[in-house]
């Protein structure tokens, strides 16, 4: 934990992600594209504004640091085949978007990819208006990854998209992608290069400091923007002799419902893992304090 991550002395080369990188390249071929974005392992999946590549994260190069990601963060983003290209067709969207000048016509359709990306944002579960891709709707977080998913829609083999999507509002978006992606069909990609971002061999700070960090970001120091909903929800007053406290059923069912909620909010494991803890937490002491006020605990 102490390396440094600019001396894990890992490459793109490893089975898993050479294969997934591969398959994309063979799938940008097979809709006559000339563009390859490049790739480089970095500290997590991001496509730099303007750069026609994608950063891919360390701990995908390796069995070892793919244990180590799920051991600190409670599941691997990207970590199976499937998974992984769908990330990799999402992250190759904002690529052919930083290589194409043509920002009119795309803003009209999607909105303006310059607006600063929201800390949150409300989803819309039955809204046809968009994608359904990455999952927590993703696509109606922001302009620009309601581009990149819609490229990745399309991209994807065999995804029937003009069946699929068929009388829904965002059907125009693939369409208008779809003849994006025609004219530049064999066409060179206007910006060619193969700068990087924070590519790992310049990132100074230990996996220790990475995971601190990345815990941190990923944890509860927010507020807590469901709490009155819950109270609605749950009551207060001390569970009845006859039924499993709150506390109790989680701590019983804990890994199951962490698992299935971060499925469904698009949460990281840890994220939902740690609200979990704090919720067993509370409630078992909420019942010691019951316990002792009623006389049956020392304290």
């Amino acid at each position: 934990m102490n390396l440094p991550l600019s001396q894990l002395s890992v490459t793109l080369d490893g089975a898993f992600l050479s294969a997934q990188i591969q398959q994309l390249y063979t799938e940008l071929e097979t809709q006559q594209l000339l563009f390859r974005p490049h790739c480089w392992l970095s500290n997590e999946w991001c496509t730099p504004e303007g750069m026609p590549g994608i950063a891919v994260p360390f701990y995908l190069a390796h069995p070892r640091l793919t244990q180590l990601e799920m051991g600190q963060m409670l599941e691997v983003e990207g970590g199976i085949p499937e998974w992984c290209m769908q990330t990799l067709r999402h992250e190759a969207g904002h690529a052919v978007k930083n290589t194409d000048r043509r920002l009119r016509r795309r803003q009209q359709v999607f909105g303006r990819s310059t607006n600063l990306h929201p800390k949150h944002y409300s989803p819309r579960p039955y809204s046809r208006s968009s994608v359904r891709h990455l999952g927590v709707w993703y696509a109606q977080s922001h302009p620009a990854e309601d581009f990149a998913e819609t490229f990745a829609v399309w991209l994807t083999p065999d995804s029937a998209w003009a069946d699929r999507y068929q009388g829904w509002s965002v059907l125009k978006q693939l369409q208008y992608g779809d003849g994006l992606m025609e004219g530049l069909s064999a066409v060179p990609p206007k910006v060619v290069t193969s700068e990087e971002s924070d590519p790992l061999h310049e990132l100074k700070k230990t996996l220790r400091e990475h995971y601190e960090r990345k815990r941190m970001h990923y944890g509860v120091e927010r507020p807590s923007l469901y709490d009155p909903d819950l109270k609605r929800l749950f009551s207060h007053a001390p569970a009845d002799a006859d039924y499993m406290s709150a506390a109790t059923f989680l701590s019983r069912f804990r890994k199951e419902v962490r698992r299935k909620v971060a499925a469904w909010i698009g949460e990281y494991q840890y994220t939902i893992d740690q609200v979990l803890a704090r919720i067993i937490h509370e409630g078992s002491w909420r019942k010691r304090a019951d316990a002792m006020r009623d006389g049956h605990a020392e304290p």
